[in-house]
């Protein structure tokens, strides 16, 4: 940089102290979050946070506790494996994609550069899959489930951990996008996602408790009583998205993964426990 002509090297330092004051903005949000919720709920070890609204309903705590001796998502798990294993139309299998094993929740989201775009899981397998010649799976339904089930399951015991580019400026735009989207009001409700997780953590809709938001991302894919089977992520955000009478993102479309970026790097160094069961 010091061989640099003089305007341009001042462009440059300019251009290095607004991304470094970026970087430093979403490492205070990020302890602005969890200062939040440690004053909201002061006897609830950080940790514990992984086990979703469990972390905060000692009754509701007590029932997913045996609902876990017999998990409902066992034979996702199962017939995922089988999906891992099984051969693609060519021969190769997703080990060939992903050559680290199916441990690998732990690295999505994850801003992908090359491509200019956040990255996940889901929308990885795809990739895989259309590489491989095969028919991408669909996002919120069907047998997607199967395949995040068995690599959340065997990504147990990693820890969160979104990286935010300091050398990128596009990932910082999609992390602020995503912040952005969280705490924007919406439909006809006017509803935002802070609305509920953040400023009505713990308070009671009906006969449901609202979930935290610091920990919102642990335990996904997850299995739902209302649904039968389980679901993704970004099926949750649609639903969200419904029942402040909004209308739903596409399912893994930008302002989604922007937004499972910002709320998964929020949760950054809890454990994943996935999948997991919920009401």
């Amino acid at each position: 940089m010091k061989n640099l002509p003089g305007k341009l090297l001042l462009l440059s330092v300019v251009s290095v102290i607004a991304v470094t004051a970026q970087a430093a903005q979403y490492e205070t949000d990020k302890e602005a979050f969890e200062n939040h919720f440690k004053g909201r709920f002061p006897d609830v070890v950080r940790e514990e946070f992984a086990n979703g609204v469990y972390a905060i309903d000692p009754i509701g705590r007590e029932s997913w506790e045996a609902i876990e001796e017999f998990p409902p998502y066992e034979l996702f798990v199962d017939d995922g494996k089988e999906m891992w294993d099984a051969p693609f139309a060519n021969g190769k299998t997703y080990k060939d994609c992903f050559p680290d094993g199916p441990g690998i929740a732990h690295k999505y989201p994850h801003w992908d550069k090359e491509q200019g775009m956040v990255m996940t899981l889901p929308l990885a397998l795809n990739q895989c899959r259309e590489s491989q010649g095969e028919k991408p799976l669909k996002y919120k339904k069907g047998s997607i489930n199967n395949i995040l089930s068995y690599i959340a399951f065997e990504s147990r015991g990693q820890v969160t951990d979104v990286v935010i580019p300091e050398d990128d400026p596009r990932a910082l735009e999609a992390y602020e996008n995503g912040k952005k989207f969280y705490y924007t009001k919406r439909g006809q409700l006017n509803f935002s996602c802070a609305n509920c997780h953040v400023q009505n953590a713990g308070m009671k809709i009906r006969s449901d408790m609202l979930s935290t938001a610091l920990g919102q991302t642990t335990h996904f894919p997850v299995y739902r009583s209302k649904w039968g089977t389980v679901g993704t992520l970004h099926r949750r955000f649609t639903g969200c998205n419904s029942q402040a009478r909004a209308k739903p993102f596409k399912a893994q479309g930008e302002e989604y993964r922007n937004l499972e970026y910002f709320l998964t790097y929020m949760s950054n160094g809890l454990t994943l426990n996935g999948p997991g069961a919920r009401k």
